[in-house]
């Protein structure tokens, strides 16, 4: 990107904005070289780490997640960055401030690391920048503690260190006594100029009189600003301030030593604290591109706006609690032109200005501020806007302003964003109509997504019968005679200059002349365009009107919809609440008839089976009710049945898995160990996937047995001997039984009734049998026999 648009577009402004959310130096420095990127992966990448820092700051200032975000600092910490270039020099030292200031960078880095990997499955994209972060945990355990915040070092950084402390604690005191003393002892005799214990030259040293400090036995070791006070260190206290001078000799050594010790132990981690200087600054300037909250940008071919605002007016608008207009608009590889007319100071530069700057930002990795942004990756932007007229070049404004064009020219290719504000102006309107139009064509023609504002009516009419040219114009409110900020596709606007200048206070007889002063031309087509506007709004009323009907219509359809299926669910709870009377009063009725029959019946066994037929009449008339009734809504559509499906099937309590899918529009299904095929009508569910096919046990091994077909539900003994058809009998209740059947039915006919005899002796015995029966009508009456497994 060219320096000069960057200049035009304020993007120095716009990082600025950013700037406000960064706090350390290393991320100052980062943002002062941020520039615009061509790299899309890199883009894309770089910008779902912002949204991710988004994500974070919302949840974070969410009610009761505000302690999510606190861990997300980089206010106070220092600039180390020299600091940690020192540790790389071979026997190079840190003083105590430095130290302090890299071990309290270091800790907060830390923080910074664990806090993001305590949510690592929600960011993991943080997750995977903090990794570059070094564990300085091992390095802090042993240093931390041991430098105070002024840089100088704790007692407890050594036992030497201590020791030399404490000895040189008790020597100030025997000092300041044996002072206190020699006060006492020459108080009367007027040589003290005042009776306290100071330090001049590190040494303990008492006020004299001037003059009077040879009746004392001491050294002077300095006077006061007039001469009239002399600080002497008495001969007695000698001793004791050289031993006090040891020791403090002794001190500075011991920290010196300390010092190198610290900084050789933080040497050994440079590189890694190098990269997590780098990585902080990074998160930093992540996190300060997401406070400017917006939405995050695509790229493809497409520039296309929904509800943008351009970012410094809209930040300079919040500070006067004033909210701007926002613009919507599109350009593709079809319509590749954009030309934006309407009234002076309507918003057309900033219309421009703000597409310029959003497609920067997104290539600078920010989110924009729109409801919705797409951008091709431009490789670079050229902006001619404003008025460049140089007096010391000798450049008049239509100068500078073709000089400025032809040097685009020269740079147009097909990734560039060219934006012309008032193109053909300062100079006269026919000619420069034409030259805009050429213009216009020549970057169509290198293919440059390209947007120009104009006044000039030669364009307005070129951009009219031009195809892959968009018209557009800044609304103006006749009534107010003020511009709306509004941008309108689909036809070009009015200059407005007449009614603006009323507006500003123009004499109306002066306006009126100007208007004589119109050719019929300018007229006629000055009237064609407020015709046009005119039928405009009324085409976005009518659809404003429809899109609102529309939405009436959609409203009435679902409540209509819910009342209708309010009634039918009202009407189902009728019908079962009728049926379950029918069925209680059947029931009652039926048993009350066979207590009768009872008594005089002598075969008690009959009258069980009676109510046995009972209670199965119970049951197939409740199984009717249920069908009349069908599912609420209609039946629903079962999802696609694949390999691997887990489903329910008609008569089977266990779930099966599906194995293969057969032609015959059967399926071969699992059950357990067992397998079955059945017909894709028996499934009564889909089940969600999940679950896992049973393993066997260690050391245990299956053999798969003959394959359960679905005719094994039922079972045809018709032409086969008594004795041979109760072995398949039993063996058919034992797979039955195996494969969790709840119901099954044994064809065995009429005949003379010996294999039907046969078969309700069987199933009398039988242990997986609890209850058997004739077969109803429609499943072969009295020649099948339906039995009811135990489950």
């Amino acid at each position: 990107m060219g320096p000069g648009s960057l200049e035009l577009l304020e993007y120095a402004s716009l990082k600025e904005l950013v700037g406000r959310h960064i706090s350390t130096a290393a991320a100052r420095r980062l943002l002062d070289d941020l520039a615009p990127s061509t790299h899309r992966e890199a883009l894309e990448h770089a910008l779902a780490e912002v949204a991710e820092a988004m994500r974070w700051l919302d949840e974070a200032n969410s009610p009761g997640n505000a302690a999510k975000g606190s861990a997300v600092r980089f206010t106070g910490l220092p600039d180390v960055a020299e600091a940690a270039a020192r540790l790389r020099i071979e026997g190079a030292g840190l003083d105590g401030r430095e130290l302090y200031d890299l071990i309290q960078w270091l800790e907060r880095s830390g923080d910074m690391r664990a806090a993001i990997f305590l949510v690592v499955d929600r960011y993991p994209l943080l997750a995977q920048r903090a990794q570059k972060l070094g564990d300085f945990r091992s390095v802090l355990r042993e240093i931390s503690g041991k430098v105070l915040p002024d840089g100088s070092l704790a007692d407890d950084a050594s036992v030497a260190l201590h020791r030399l402390r404490r000895g040189m604690s008790k020597q100030k005191e025997h000092i300041q006594s044996s002072l206190e003393k020699f006060l006492r002892v020459h108080r009367d005799e007027g040589v003290l100029q005042d009776e306290y214990v100071t330090i001049r030259n590190d040494r303990f040293v008492v006020p004299l009189v001037a003059g009077q400090h040879k009746k004392v036995d001491g050294v002077i070791h300095a006077a006061s600003g007039t001469g009239a006070t002399l600080f002497v260190e008495p001969m007695e206290t000698i001793q004791l301030n050289n031993e006090l001078v040891r020791m403090t000799e002794e001190e500075m050594r011991e920290v010196h030593r300390i010092l190198r010790e610290l900084t050789e132990a933080l040497r050994a981690h440079a590189t890694s604290i190098r990269d997590s200087i780098a990585t902080m600054a990074i998160l930093e300037l992540t996190f300060a591109k997401a406070n400017l909250g917006g939405v995050i940008p695509t790229f493809g071919d497409t520039l296309r706006l929904v509800e943008a605002r351009h970012p410094i007016l809209a930040d300079v608008l919040r500070r006067e609690r004033r909210r701007p207009v926002p613009v919507s608009f599109g350009l593709d590889p079809i319509n590749r032109t954009l030309l934006i007319t309407g009234p002076n100071t309507g918003g057309k530069t900033v219309t421009m200005k703000t597409a310029g700057l959003l497609a920067l930002m997104a290539q600078s990795a920010m989110p924009v501020p729109a409801r919705e942004a797409e951008f091709p990756i431009f490789q670079q932007i050229l902006a001619d806007i404003g008025d460049n007229q140089s007096i010391a070049e000798s450049l008049s404004s239509f100068s500078s302003h073709i000089r400025h064009v032809s040097e685009m020219l020269e740079q147009a290719t097909p990734e560039s964003l060219v934006l012309l504000d008032e193109l053909g102006r300062a100079t006269d309107p026919e000619e420069g109509g034409a030259l805009g139009i050429a213009i216009l064509e020549k970057f169509r023609e290198y293919g440059a997504l390209t947007m120009a504002s104009t006044h000039l009516t030669a364009l307005k009419i070129w951009g009219a019968n031009t195809p892959g040219v968009i018209q557009a114009s800044m609304g103006f409110d006749d009534a107010t005679l003020k511009p709306t900020y509004l941008l309108q596709t689909g036809a070009p606007g009015r200059s407005a200059g007449l009614a603006i200048a009323s507006q500003l206070g123009m004499p109306p007889a002066l306006i009126e002349r100007a208007k004589q002063a119109m050719t019929s031309t300018e007229r006629d087509i000055a009237a064609f365009i407020a015709e046009l506007h005119r039928r405009l709004e009324e085409v976005n009323r009518e659809k404003a009107d429809l899109e609102q009907k529309r939405t009436q219509f959609e409203l009435e359809t679902n409540q209509q919809r819910e009342a209708s299926k309010k009634a039918h669910e009202q009407k189902i709870r009728e019908v079962e609440r009728r049926s379950e009377a029918a069925l209680a009063q059947f029931e009652a009725q039926a048993r009350e008839a066979i207590e009768g029959a009872m008594a005089g019946l002598a075969s008690k066994k009959a009258a069980e089976n009676a109510i046995r037929k009972v209670a199965r009449t119970r049951a197939e008339l409740k199984d009717e009710v249920g069908a009349l009734r069908g599912p609420v809504g209609g039946p629903a559509a079962l999802p696609p049945i694949v390999e691997g499906s887990r489903v329910k099937l008609k008569g089977v309590r266990d779930i099966a898995r599906v194995k293969r899918l057969l032609p015959s529009g059967e399926i071969e299904v699992v059950i357990g160990f067992m397998k079955m095929r059945v017909p894709v009508t028996d499934v009564l569910e889909v089940l969600p996937a999940g679950g896992a096919d049973p393993k066997l046990p260690s050391g245990v091994t299956f053999q798969q047995g003959p394959a359960y077909e679905t005719v094994t539900r039922e079972l045809n003994l018709i032409g086969k001997r008594a004795d041979e058809a109760m072995d398949e009998v039993d063996a058919f209740l034992d797979r039955a039984a195996i494969a969790s059947v709840d119901r099954v039915r044994i064809v065995h006919g009429h005949g003379m009734g010996i294999l039907k005899r046969a078969v309700a002796d069987l199933l009398k015995k039988s242990p997986h049998v609890s209850d058997f029966y004739p077969a109803t009508p429609a499943e072969g009456g009295t020649g099948a026999t339906i039995a009811e497994l135990k489950g």
